[in-house]
């Protein structure tokens, strides 16, 4: 039995130690089958690494069904190894997330990686319906609750139990979870990157301890990630994002067949080169991952996340080079490990001298920013759009005297029972010109009067999933709808404020109800703020 090491949270919070974390992908099937027993050998040769503060345990990731990663945190906690758990809402309404947290309080389980998750790909005949009832934000706010109020405070706290029942378990102690997140900064558009960055913020905001980036090979997106998150005061602990290659992967991550990894086609030019090598490059892929390391400590990331299947032997050969590099060889790497895809967009100005950002914004960007600039693009805004924000302006904004007539006439036809033919009369608006599901709980002011449940596979309305590539939803051949929002809001000088609001839950009661009503009589997310 191994020694008990320090919890991940005691590394990052007490100590100025650089931490490693490795990637545990469960295998489809049995743990007593051939492949989960594989698994488990090799996962348990890492537990030795006193280097390894925790592994990362993924959940269906890719949208494959898998072993439960509860069951595996729970074996490698006995043996003394803290764990990751990420938890998916892909696959689990708000309830079942919650059940979730009480089992993974109860197996030991502290730390948690909030994710909206994958779209589905597979399923028992046919493809799996997904939940997404809430999303990653919504997941935070749910499990910092847990922290702050206790299991049965928080479901009290949302109507499910009453204080003093007894089935709101008042006596349990707080699941106490170390709450982590993601963040995409690999984008190429503008309307991608600055999202990613405000969500982010979000997610802080919404509970978020720590915070790991997707994957991406540019050490410059690494270095401006930092400087945004210092810009913002998110005082959280990153962790860089360490994939080891093959050309396989490589392939993949360029075809952009696994949302939010990018590999640009000159990495894969390399990739293909290297590989044709007798090892298939297979130290040249472990060489590129320790320089990655070496960059990350450098610029100030508290860690990495090293992903990528690997064997133990492999593991410490990563750290083990990253180790044996001087001093500033972190500074000759990140100039070399520079993989943008053509034409990304920077936040920060360029550092001829390192290659890397400075602290004032990119010329290009600032340019776009100016009064003069905003006032031309406000030219070139539809018609509809403007008449969306009058629409707003007039009835919609609350404390206006246009949304307090609503609200009196609202309640008066309510009182008379005529609630009905007004919401057919709405529906009969909102579906030829927003696409509306009737969800009753309307976030079309949220997206720039977008409808996030029609126009998002994934229901996101407090911003975009890390799963777009040049603009493109991951499961479906359109512009994303942050995307398209961000682009509406620039004009206006409002991208930045786009998300400086409370998450936004949806109230599932409403569904079916009139959204307008809901909004003049103060039932919505809007009248309830922080949920």
């Amino acid at each position: 039995m191994s020694t008990t090491k320090p919890s991940l949270r005691e590394r990052l919070a007490t100590t100025d130690e650089f931490v490693t974390v490795t990637e545990l992908v469960p295998w489809r099937g049995a743990t007593a089958d051939r492949a989960g027993r594989a698994g488990l050998a090799a996962a348990h040769a890492l537990v030795d690494d006193p280097r390894i503060a925790a592994l990362s345990i993924t959940d269906n990731a890719g949208g494959h069904a898998m072993a439960h990663p509860a069951l595996l945190a729970e074996e490698f906690l006995a043996r003394g190894q803290d764990v990751i758990v990420h938890v998916a809402c892909r696959d689990r309404s708000r309830n079942g997330l919650l059940s979730l947290a009480w089992e993974l309080e109860r197996r030991g389980v502290r730390n948690v990686l909030a994710v909206s998750g994958d779209h589905p790909t597979e399923g028992f005949e046919g493809l799996s319906r997904p939940v997404f009832d809430v999303d990653s934000v919504g997941l935070l706010a749910l499990y910092r609750d847990l922290v702050n109020q206790g299991p049965g405070d928080a479901v009290a706290s949302r109507g499910a139990a009453a204080p003093g029942d007894a089935s709101a378990a008042p006596d349990l102690a707080p699941p106490g979870f170390y709450l982590g997140c993601a963040v995409s900064p690999f984008k190429r558009l503008e309307a991608e990157v600055v999202p990613q960055y405000l969500k982010l913020a979000l997610k802080v905001r919404a509970g978020a301890d720590f915070v790991i980036p997707q994957l991406g090979y540019d050490a410059r997106a690494w270095d401006e990630l930092l400087r945004w998150m210092r810009r913002a005061d998110l005082r959280v602990p990153a962790l860089a994002n360490v994939y080891v290659l093959s050309r396989t992967v490589a392939r993949l991550f360029n075809a952009n067949r696994i949302p939010g990894c990018v590999v640009s086609d000159e990495l894969l030019a390399v990739a293909e080169r290297e590989a044709a090598a007798a090892d298939k490059g297979r130290a040249y892929f472990l060489e590129l991952a320790a320089r990655q390391v070496a960059i990350a400590r450098g610029l100030g990331f508290r860690g990495v996340y090293l992903a990528g299947h690997l064997p133990a032997a492999d593991v410490a050969r990563v750290l083990d080079t990253a180790a044996g590099y001087a001093s500033d060889d972190w500074r000759t790497f990140a100039r070399e490990i520079a993989y943008a895809p053509n034409g990304s967009f920077r936040f920060f100005a360029g550092d001829p001298a390192t290659g890397l950002a400075t602290d004032e914004l990119a010329p290009a960007y600032a340019k776009t920013l100016t009064p003069r600039a905003r006032g031309r693009a406000r030219r070139r805004v539809s018609p509809w759009y403007k008449a969306n924000r009058l629409a707003h302006r007039a009835v919609f904004a609350p404390g206006t005297p246009g949304f307090r007539a609503a609200g009196r006439l609202y309640g008066q036809l309510e009182r008379a029972h005529l609630g009905r033919p007004l919401h057919v009369l709405e529906q009969a608006v909102k579906v030829p010109l927003y696409d509306c599901r009737d969800c009753g709980d309307c976030s079309l002011p949220d997206v720039a009067y977008l409808c996030p449940e029609s126009q998002c596979p994934k229901g996101e309305r407090n911003g975009p999933c890390g799963g777009s590539y040049d603009g493109i939803c991951e499961v479906e051949p359109r512009r994303c709808v942050w995307v398209r929002a961000y682009e509406r809001l620039k004009p206006y000088g409002e991208e930045l404020a786009m998300l400086e609001r409370p998450p936004v839950i949806v109230d599932n009661r409403l569904r079916r109800t009139s959204a307008w009503a809901n909004t003049f009589l103060e039932r919505d997310h809007f009248a309830k703020g922080t949920p």
